[in-house]
């Protein structure tokens, strides 16, 4: 009863997307849930420059923490197959903003759910390596995490497939399409029409949750053209401490550089309303500098729907150039801290 009461509570402080959800409809085998956040902080800190070396503001500023609203929609079709739903925004509730009200569509996906077959889905989600392999360092609000996330070759054009649990294993593919369809010549890119494939296998079981996955990380996408790969797991050692251990690897490419290799550990503690969390992560470039980036939280659940949180992040750059120096020196250490209200 313990751990089924601790996860709940880490669960609710850390997850990026809330867990809680209010019914607005179950009849018949169909059912429609609102979920979503407003989350406000004030953020500061961070490097003084920027990419290109010029000298940003690093000062003190009230910030939206991706707060956001969506639904989930599911019906049953027989005893083993649901038909689902997701539709998600992300808005931006620090600042007026009447002409636009949304952000961003977030997720907005369609898919076939059985417990024999698995589940296949399509549109616009969470890269699936993010959910079954970097999962256990995203702990974060903001800043902090240094392995890929949610939009790793994914986020619209999508679909994907991932099994039933057999005996702990869970195995999965993805693709996503970037078409020219309609573009015109001087809009097209170098590239053309390109499929980025990521797939792999992730085994929990008990204390233990390990990934392993690989993503063809195209240039269309913001990679270099190279294989990304990763193994990250996490293992309860105790009722209220949780640690976990990965690295990512990419080759570097002739046209595009970016081959690196990043190694992280971090652990999660939890007592009563309180979790904290604190990671520590090596980044060695294969044409830039090295890193030793940090990341630290603090969380606080006043209710089951209210709770405050303070977050530190040091990236530890590397050099932009010989004049510019984003390390120990001029990286200030990034805040933040404010509350949520999740429903």
């Amino acid at each position: 009863m313990l751990k089924k009461q601790l996860a709940v509570a880490v669960a609710s402080l850390l997850s990026i997307s809330s867990v809680q959800a209010a019914t607005l409809y179950d009849q018949e085998g169909t059912k429609l849930d609102v979920y979503g956040r407003i989350s406000m902080g004030i953020a500061g800190g961070g490097p003084e420059f920027d990419s290109a070396g010029n000298k940003v503001n690093d000062g003190a500023e009230f910030v939206d923490v991706y707060s956001r609203l969506g639904f989930r929609m599911s019906q049953a079709i027989t005893s083993d197959l649901n038909a689902f739903g997701r539709l998600e925004w992300r808005f931006t509730g620090d600042e007026r903003n009447t002409d636009q009200g949304f952000n961003e569509i977030r997720q907005s996906y369609i898919g076939l759910e059985s417990k024999q077959y698995g589940t296949v889905q399509a549109g616009s989600f969470d890269s699936f390596y993010a959910q079954f392999v970097s999962v256990p360092f995203d702990v974060y609000l903001d800043r902090g995490l240094l392995f890929n996330s949610s939009g790793l070759q994914s986020r619209g054009d999508s679909i994907g497939y991932y099994t039933p649990e057999l005996n702990g294993f869970t195995t999965f593919l993805q693709f996503k399409h970037y078409s020219e369809r309609g573009l015109g010549l001087d809009e097209q890119s170098d590239q053309g029409d390109v499929i980025a494939t990521q797939g792999g296998i992730r085994y929990q079981q008990g204390p233990l949750k390990v990934g392993f996955g690989a993503v063809e990380n195209v240039v269309r996408g913001g990679g270099n053209g190279e294989m990304l790969y990763g193994l990250i797991g996490a293992y309860q050692i105790t009722d209220q401490f949780t640690a976990r251990l990965g690295g990512e690897t990419q080759d570097n490419s002739d046209t595009y550089g970016g081959g690196f290799n990043t190694v992280g550990l971090g652990g999660t503690y939890t007592t009563g309303p309180w979790a904290f969390t604190a990671d520590y992560y090596n980044v060695d470039r294969d044409e830039d500098e090295e890193s030793n980036a940090w990341a630290a939280g603090a969380y606080y659940k006043i209710s089951s729907a209210f709770d405050v949180f303070v977050e530190l992040a040091d990236g530890d750059a590397p050099t932009v150039n010989r004049d510019v120096t984003l390390g120990d020196l001029s990286d200030n250490v990034y805040w933040l801290t404010g509350a949520r209200y999740l429903f």
